[in-house]
């Protein structure tokens, strides 16, 4: 049965990341979603999906200034903002999209009234780590909670399994021989175990319909769980 919602409760949200392979899926979802009734994107190039409710943006989202001004009046915050194959830019580069251009995002919606901030990171994340990619993302992610939301949401997803081979050999092998993985990463090693991209996409926009409070990590089996659970 349908979430009998009433206009004045419906969440509005505010996405960077919206035409990435997850962003996608995400949004899909959050399109069919009862209690979502406005959702604003800023994008380098319009996102495919179509909906009256979605308003695009064309912003440079590395650059705040360009952007500000289409941040009221939201109530949640997501960033599935990144670079797809950090190997292949420079650390520079990439902490710039990863880290500097999502914190920025993030600051500008507290500043903004947004309650609710949803990031996608990754599994094994920490500032302290040697491994650069993890120490960037950790230190994103400590930076976002320091920001002071009612609600923080960090997905830490695995391995990301795409329908296509977008990044040549090496993702070609992974996405063969992970999903033969799955059966043995068990018990702590079941956050290890791989996501298809839509059932992750679909997870980020799923859990802005729990109710929740403080800082939440999300890791395979709460993807898992948002996938199946009854939201209504």
């Amino acid at each position: 049965m349908p979430n009998q919602t009433n206009k004045a409760s419906l969440k509005s949200i505010v996405m960077i990341g919206a035409t990435g392979a997850v962003g996608t899926q995400a949004l899909k979802r959050l399109v069919e979603l009862d209690d979502v009734g406005k959702i604003t994107l800023l994008v380098r190039s319009l996102s495919a999906v179509e909906s009256d409710k979605i308003t695009q943006h064309v912003v440079d989202v590395l650059d705040p200034e360009t952007y500000q001004t289409h941040l009221h009046g939201h109530d949640i915050g997501i960033s599935t903002f990144g670079v797809g194959e950090p190997s292949k830019i420079s650390k520079e580069d990439f902490l710039k999209i990863d880290k500097d251009a999502v914190l920025a995002f993030a600051t500008n919606c507290k500043n903004q009234g947004v309650e609710h901030f949803q990031s996608l990171g990754s599994v094994g994340v920490d500032s302290k780590s040697s491994q650069y990619y993890l120490k960037a993302k950790g230190e994103l992610e400590d930076g976002i909670v320091a920001l002071g939301f009612s609600r923080v949401s960090l997905f830490h997803p695995s391995m990301i399994l795409t329908p296509n081979n977008r990044y040549g050999l090496s993702q070609g092998l992974t996405l063969a021989l992970w999903p033969l993985l799955t059966p043995l990463l068990i018990g702590p090693l079941r956050k290890l175990r791989g996501i298809k991209v839509e059932r992750l996409g679909r997870a980020i926009a799923n859990n802005l319909v729990k109710t929740g409070r403080g800082v939440e990590v999300l890791e395979w089996d709460a993807f898992e769980a948002l996938n199946e659970a009854p939201l209504y």
